[in-house]
């Protein structure tokens, strides 16, 4: 085989059923490779692996990572050097912030001319390493087909994350045995994949977890993007259930634990429901598993779970551990396991407690302190626009976003049964991520409703997809609530900075979103902008068999709250003019500068 012929051959080894890339001259023996096995397939009446091929690299990166996202498959994405590696490096920091399985293969300039500044080379070793998991620049062609496979291995194991393999054309061009085997020695990696893999919890460590959760009046589980990147939503629902121990999330990890069980507070942090927060706030032992107690739950670390008497943590990365909160118990190793093992444990030895007080008082917070809005305004309220989609889709719907306001109102509103079904931006928070991220999730799952909820600001970044989605005739539904700019950087501007709406107010921009879709081919593009309209609309929207694209006209003022603002704890938190608040929040100095976003 060709170097480029190995690599196809490996990808569809691996499994893989979708490739998104963009073309170019440092990659073409391999986007020859990939029409030739597929032309082969096709002759033979057999399942091909299709090459998506987007507006941009960076569209391509999103559709890769949004595959991977929905599946828990590593998502691939192939482009060419220079430009095309370039625009993908943001799509990897993406993923790596977020801990999501990808594989960037990119065409490179033939080994002698490495160096040379040759045209479109770019040093893509040293861009991609400071943003990888891991980086390969193959030399070796003899070493090309280990290093695929071994580049799989490393995107999914432990805590997932990008791979970027840079291959030279000569490389791709060169003629040698596929052997159908191997991976490269990386003695080091797997040493400490070994150690978390077979890193049981012994029965004294359960006892002690145990002694900490007897003592406990009012326990809560704090579950993040691990659970749902280690598949450990069924150990957690079940751990939960047996011992009534109520959940909060984070933002990536909604849909580890059905937001509409009985045990569910949803999500907590910055823009996290106020309830949520309250429950942290009063609990008296605080779970934390697969998550890092970043910037947007923890904001003042010292203040976060301030009445928690211990602090127990479960993850795959010892790094987490005790990096930002000292806590009392904790393990690292594979969560599904670690959850079953404690599960097992208590019901080995009877334990059993009594937390319906603490239910009772969740459930008053759950009631009291319920997300709401101004439902009699004469103008479109995007919470609305959200309930109404919900009703129809009931948390069955895998729901991509861009970032900003838009964001925010769907993690709040949205309700999510399982895991992977909510694909977002977290860590970086990427505008322009919705669009692409949803494709790539069509593909994944392709007989999925798909929906990506978007801003009016954030879509315009990866625009030029929406002629991708027609393309290929996916039924992605594209919903771009309109408040003519940027609603979070107004949101924070009004709050923080006087009013002073410096290059966010774009009301007097002159895009027709929806000329531009029927121009990019979707037949159902619809603009609403009356409330009475709402409920007909969106269902005519929803229902539609093919792509559909709906511009909602929302009140430009609508805000996301609650707001924890930046570097403030609970006890700050702005509930706004319809959410009840349990105290007037407490007064703090506005935040600083470099507290900022």
């Amino acid at each position: 085989m060709t170097g480029a012929e190995m690599i196809v051959q490996v990808l569809v080894d691996e499994g893989t059923t979708a490739v998104f890339g963009y073309s170019g001259g440092a990659i073409l023996p391999t986007y020859d490779a990939v029409f030739l096995h597929n032309q082969a397939q096709a002759d033979q009446g057999i399942e091909q692996m299709p090459l998506i091929v987007p507006a941009n690299e960076q569209g391509a990166g999103f559709m890769a990572a949004g595959y991977a996202r929905a599946s828990g498959r590593v998502g691939v994405c192939l482009v060419t050097s220079g430009p095309g590696a370039t625009n993908t490096v943001t799509p990897v920091r993406d993923s790596m912030a977020d801990s999501i399985p990808m594989l960037v293969i990119c065409g490179q300039v033939p080994t002698a001319a490495i160096g040379t500044d040759a045209f479109q080379e770019a040093p893509v070793s040293a861009i991609m390493g400071s943003v990888a998991k891991h980086v390969f620049l193959v030399t070796d062609p003899e070493k090309l087909e280990a290093t695929i496979r071994t580049a799989f291995e490393i995107a999914r194991t432990g805590r997932p994350g990008p791979v970027v393999i840079d291959v030279p054309k000569d490389v791709q061009n060169w003629l040698g045995t596929f052997r159908g085997e191997g991976t490269l020695p990386v003695p080091g990696y797997r040493k400490r994949l070994f150690a978390t893999t077979h890193a049981g919890i012994e029965d004294d460590e359960a006892a002690a977890f145990f002694a900490m959760l007897r003592d406990a009046q009012r326990p809560l589980i704090y579950a993040g993007g691990g659970v749902i990147n280690g598949e450990a939503s069924s150990a957690l629902t079940e751990f939960a259930e047996t011992f009534g121990i109520p959940v909060v999330t984070t933002l990536m990890g909604i849909g580890a634990f059905d937001t509409t069980h009985r045990l569910s507070m949803r999500m907590l942090g910055m823009h996290g429901a106020a309830f949520a927060n309250y429950a942290v706030d009063d609990c008296d032992l605080l779970l934390a598993l697969g998550s890092r107690f970043d910037d947007r739950v923890a904001g003042v670390p010292n203040k976060f779970a301030p009445r928690a008497k211990k602090i127990a943590h479960i993850d795959i990365d010892r790094a987490e551990i005790n990096k930002v909160k000292r806590v009392d118990w904790s393990h690292v190793g594979q969560l599904p396991e670690a959850i079953r093992a404690l599960t097992a444990f208590g019901r080995k030895t009877g334990f059993a407690a009594d937390y319906s007080p603490w239910h009772q008082e969740l459930e008053l917070l759950r009631t009291r302190h319920a997300m709401n809005y101004d439902r009699s305004s004469p103008l479109i309220q995007p919470y609305y626009v959200i309930e109404e989609i919900n009703r129809l889709t009931q948390g069955q719907a895998i729901i991509a976003t861009g970032v900003g306001q838009h964001q925010m109102w769907a993690a709040q509103y949205f309700d999510f049964c399982r895991p992977r079904l909510w694909l977002t931006s977290g860590s970086m928070g990427t505008m322009g991520f919705g669009l692409p991220a949803a494709i790539g999730a069509q593909f994944a799952e392709p007989k999925a409703l798909v929906l990506d909820i978007d801003g009016d600001a954030s879509i315009r970044m990866n625009f030029g997809d929406l002629e991708t989605v027609t393309t290929y005739n996916l039924p992605v539904k594209v919903v771009v609530l309109n408040n003519f700019g940027d609603g979070m950087v107004k949101q924070w501007q009004k709050l923080f900075f006087k009013g002073r709406l410096s290059a966010s107010d774009k009301s007097l921009h002159k895009k027709d979103f929806v000329k531009a879709a029927q121009a990019d081919g979707f037949e159902f593009a619809v603009r609403l902008d009356r409330k009475e309209d709402v409920p007909r609309v969106v269902e005519a929207f929803v229902r539609y068999p093919g792509p559909a694209f709906l511009e909602v006209i929302i009140d430009p003022d609508a805000g996301v709250y609650p707001m924890v603002g930046p570097g403030q704890s609970y006890d700050a938190m702005i509930t706004g003019d319809h959410i009840v608040a349990r105290h007037a929040p407490v007064k703090t100095d506005a935040p600083g500068p470099s507290e900022m976003f």
